[in-house]
């Protein structure tokens, strides 16, 4: 009778652990409290919205070229967010992975979302410095109606979070494979749910309401009540 034993071919290798550092979840919090204020200030800069103006092209365009430290903070606050948002996003795919199966999508799909909303806050900004710098002098070689078409792009762009909506429900499809504490899954439930609802509604605007709150609660909550993970490591 002969017995078979399996005999590994090298003994001095072993699976890495997850990392237990929290770093990842506390650029969540930054992406989320520079978002909501990225959104903030991008709704301070409205003339094009004001009806006292309307049809007075050169009004909206001194206007909205006056509101040049609104345009500052919108335009620092959005791409810190963004940039924070890249490492949240990397971060939570790692995070979900570690409890997840090999073929679960929900992992990528959290990650995927958020990359890409970080990507639409990038293109958001990308007229600013032209416009704020024509705002600190050289207000005449613009022509009013580039200074409205701005205006009018970043009161919409930066707001489009409807794939940060993705990635809440994400987690919590995640979550109810145990993936996630189950209350972070609620979260991205109701808020991630609704972003999402909204985004590809015609209220999509709505979504940049929702969405930074998604993300700030999920990232805090991954900082201060993921002890179980952290502890089972």
């Amino acid at each position: 009778m002969t017995v078979l034993t399996p005999t590994p071919a090298r003994t001095d290798t072993r699976v890495a652990s997850v990392p237990t550092s929290r770093t990842w979840a506390l650029a969540g919090v930054v992406a989320g409290v520079t978002g909501a204020i990225g959104i903030v200030a991008s709704g301070f800069v409205g003339a094009v919205y004001d009806e006292s103006l309307a049809g007075d092209p050169d009004a909206i365009a001194r206007a909205v070229l006056d509101d040049v430290p609104a345009l500052l903070v919108f335009h620092t606050a959005a791409l810190v967010s963004a940039v924070a948002m890249v490492v949240f996003g990397v971060g939570l795919f790692r995070r979900l992975a570690a409890r997840t199966g090999p073929g679960s999508l929900a992992p990528a799909v959290a990650a995927a979302g958020l990359l890409g909303t970080a990507v639409v806050a990038v293109l958001g900004t990308g007229l600013d410095t032209e416009f704020i710098f024509a705002g600190a002098g050289h207000e005449d070689v613009v022509d009013p109606h580039a200074v409205i078409l701005f205006n009018h792009w970043i009161g919409t762009v930066p707001w489009c979070w409807v794939l940060a909506g993705l990635s809440g429900t994400a987690v919590w499809v995640a979550s109810r494979a145990g993936a996630a504490p189950r209350w972070i899954g609620r979260v991205g439930l109701v808020l991630g749910g609704l972003t999402l609802l909204l985004g590809v509604t015609p209220l999509q605007y709505m979504a940049g309401m929702t969405g930074p709150l998604w993300l700030l609660v999920t990232s805090l909550g991954f900082v201060l009540g993921d002890r179980a993970f952290r502890a089972g490591r």
